[in-house]
């Protein structure tokens, strides 16, 4: 989980000491990993994650705090999918950009038609600071494994982390190719070609390993050569 941060630290993702990655601990409690509100994510440690339940309260005394306000978001997605064990949720530019966009995700390169009628869209209600949105959001992300929150950014979830961080990866490569291509006419696939593409998409990423373990140890191995910290 630790490693996640700095794997979004590393790509640029940060953003100040904003957004969350939030993981799922097994168990009946319905409890979960955060990071330490105000803290930089490449200064999240093994130790200083905060363990909080699904209100965003922490569970035990901890030196650290959540943000309280923006684990809404995580919470309504954790309660609503069963298969929601990380959710990957992040202000990145091109997804912002996006996100600000009419007609959202366009299938205009191959990354984007891996969520070719795959992708859930969730209307913007303000920063999400009220509990009564986590409901509505349920209700958008109640099928697919990626999310466009409107005039927000993106969001992704997964069984595993390295689920989640490749869908969020792709999404996030789809969108900043989408703003790159539209300085000029699109060409858009067919229909047909973008589901073909999808299901070839899928069959790759799941060819030797399970999905995003390749992709994210890669990148896990570069930060650990270079800074080991993640672990303290």
């Amino acid at each position: 989980m630790a490693a996640a941060y700095r794997v979004a630290d590393k790509l640029g993702w940060s953003e100040l000491i904003y957004t969350h990655i939030s993981a799922r601990i097994p168990g009946r409690e319905h409890h979960f990993l955060i990071n330490p509100y105000g803290l930089r994510f490449d200064e999240v440690t093994a130790s200083n994650l905060v363990k909080i339940d699904v209100e965003g309260n922490p569970v035990t005394p901890q030196m650290h705090k959540a943000n309280k306000a923006g684990f809404i978001i995580h919470s309504a997605i954790h309660m609503a999918r069963p298969n929601a064990g990380c959710v990957w949720h992040m202000h990145t530019l091109a997804g912002m950009a996006v996100a600000g966009q009419d007609e959202g995700l366009l299938p205009v390169h191959m990354y984007s038609h891996n969520f070719w009628q795959r992708v859930s869209y969730h209307d913007f209600e303000g920063p999400s600071m009220r509990l009564d949105e986590r409901a509505r959001l349920a209700q958008s992300f109640a099928k697919n494994d990626a999310l466009i929150l409107r005039n927000h950014g993106l969001l992704t979830i997964g069984e595993m982390i390295p689920e989640a961080f490749i869908r969020f990866w792709r999404l996030n490569r789809a969108c900043e190719i989408q703003l790159a291509a539209q300085s000029a006419k699109l060409r858009l696939p067919s229909a047909a070609v973008c589901e073909a593409s999808y299901q070839m998409g899928e069959e790759f990423l799941t060819d030797q390993a399970g999905l995003g373990e390749l992709e994210f140890d890669a990148l896990v191995r570069k930060i650990e050569a270079k800074d080991p910290s993640y672990k303290n």
